[in-house]
């Protein structure tokens, strides 16, 4: 991580203090909206998705285990498309959203899981969720259904098409879509992470990551995973590493 010059002078990659020398802005990861123009970062984020460290993680037997028992599974199997992401402080987050928008191809139950690498504070952007919000998301999901009726198979899975937003979220800003869509009476709620912790949850609960202003300038980082039963009908577009305009 010291070679991408993202922390700061004389500390180390295990505090990762964010370098607050450089404009937060210009250092998004993936999922913060715009990825940095130089293409020297962009390579960097792609490969650290295949680096054998983070792969070895990916297989920990504990959270393998755990996901089988949970969903009453006989094997998971967990997509090769992870999303390992950075949050720099006072940087761009990830919008408001429901993951079914980005897995609208196939049938299968899934399981997500967000995966905190380190300890995330409750002001340090870690992910928020909207309160018993499963049933809006599939609401919301059953209108975009709708108003795709009449389009092309390929377009109606399409996470950017027409009726969606630039980046497939459907809002960057969390007060105004509880003012709009549930009156002010539904409320986000956030936690204090901890390395070991994973969050799971619904392809229909919204969720988004809250902006990261950690008191120390630390950067969160974490990895989004997700899981189906061995032989259910997948989306197949995420068996393959992320990388820049996948169409996901």
């Amino acid at each position: 991580m010291s070679s991408t010059g993202l922390l700061k002078p004389g500390t180390s990659s295990r505090e990762g203090i964010f370098n607050e020398a450089l404009d937060p802005l210009a250092h998004n990861g993936v999922g913060g909206t715009d990825l940095p123009d130089d293409i020297h970062k962009v390579d960097k984020l792609v490969a650290a998705h295949s680096l054998p460290d983070y792969l070895t993680f990916l297989e920990h037997p504990a959270l393998r285990d755990f996901v089988t028992q949970f969903m009453s599974w006989k094997k998971e199997v967990m997509v090769t498309r992870t999303m390992l992401r950075h949050n720099v402080p006072y940087g761009v987050s990830t919008g408001i959203h429901y993951d079914q928008i980005f897995l609208r191809k196939g049938e299968a139950e899934f399981l997500t899981a967000w995966v905190p690498i380190g300890d995330c504070a409750a002001e340090g952007g870690g992910l928020m969720y909207l309160e018993n919000s499963s049933a809006m998301g599939k609401r919301i999901e059953a209108e975009f259904s709708e108003q795709a009726k009449d389009f092309s198979p390929e377009e109606r899975i399409f996470a950017f098409n027409q009726n969606m937003t630039r980046d497939g979220q459907i809002s960057h800003n969390a007060e105004e879509f509880t003012s709009t869509k549930t009156e002010g009476k539904m409320r986000w709620l956030v936690g204090n992470y901890e390395a070991g912790d994973v969050v799971f949850h619904n392809p229909y609960f919204i969720h988004g990551s809250a902006r990261n202003e950690d008191k120390r300038g630390r950067i969160r980082l974490s990895t989004d995973l997700r899981f189906y039963e061995e032989g259910a009908d997948m989306d197949d577009r995420w068996m393959h590493l992320w990388k820049p305009g996948d169409g996901l």
